[in-house]
């Protein structure tokens, strides 16, 4: 099956490009948002706590995770796929015009936004993860829907019947689409467990739980389509059949059962939301 003839530029206003991989990011951002502030305004999920901020607090709250997103993916690439480009080229890592973003960089760096965030706001960290985290998934399917308009990140060649020839590869084999692959567990089924966990099971009101489940899942998710993702160039050798996603995920599913199984030993907390900052006078 041939690629489809994708233009990853949107829209040109003059010097100005509008490509979908931008667009990807700011509708998962934006959309992300509305659903965290949804939460909060959802009073049944919390109790016998509240939410861990207010609908105030958490616009600016995205400010911090869309700095995270985008500094810790940048410097994710760099330094776990940029095979050391950057100790003779420092300034590779501000150089986003290059293209290159890690998911794991991106999540550490919105790990740093929300501890940081958590501290300056005196707010429980787990519980603003426990906010967080279903919402993270709205931007994971956009983003990989862009990965695929952009024709990269393309799977391992295959003789299934969708198998799609990707221009850029270097060679003409089908392979498997697996941006789409991806857009569907980490964002569409991902989603649909957090939701699950968060409005039937009531797990809200577990501090850590739903941002445990997140973490593990998605180091399940990503682990188990490595196998039909293309490895990254020069990682493609690694041993034992490893790859740099699987590496980096492996500790992800550790840290999420971990953090499960803490918040069923914890008795649920009664919590109330810190107060919004009152300003300097």
């Amino acid at each position: 099956m041939p690629f489809p003839n994708f233009d990853p530029v949107l829209i040109h206003l003059g010097p100005i490009a509008i490509r979908w991989y931008a667009l990807a990011y700011i509708a998962g951002i934006l959309l992300g948002w509305r659903y965290g502030v949804g939460l909060i305004r959802n009073a049944k999920l919390w109790p016998p706590a509240a939410p861990p901020i207010t609908t105030a607090q958490i616009d600016d709250l995205i400010l911090w995770v869309t700095l995270g997103i985008i500094v810790g993916g940048r410097l994710g690439y760099v330094l776990f796929y940029g095979r050391g480009a950057f100790l003779s080229d420092p300034l590779e890592i501000v150089k986003v015009w290059h293209g290159g973003m890690s998911f794991h960089g991106g999540f550490l760096g919105v790990v740093v936004a929300i501890v940081a965030f958590a501290r300056v706001n005196r707010v429980d960290m787990l519980r603003l993860g426990d906010l967080v985290a279903p919402c993270v998934p709205i931007g994971l399917f956009f983003g990989r829907i862009a990965n695929f308009i952009n024709g990269e990140l393309w799977g391992r060649p295959t003789t299934l019947p969708w198998g799609i020839i990707f221009p850029g590869a270097p060679d003409a084999l089908p392979r498997h689409p697996s941006q789409l692959y991806e857009a569907g567990l980490e964002g569409v089924v991902l989603f649909a467990i957090l939701l699950l966990a968060t409005h039937r099971l009531h797990w809200l009101r577990l501090r850590g739980a739903v941002t445990g489940l997140f973490i593990l899942m998605y180091g399940v998710f990503r682990i188990c389509l490595e196998n039909v993702r293309q490895p990254d160039a020069g990682f493609d050798h690694m041993p034992f059949g490893l790859t740099m996603g699987i590496l980096l995920s492996t500790p992800m599913v550790l840290a999420g059962a971990w953090l499960i199984w803490r918040s069923r030993r914890d008795p649920p907390a009664r919590l109330e939301p810190a107060a919004p900052r009152q300003p300097a006078e």
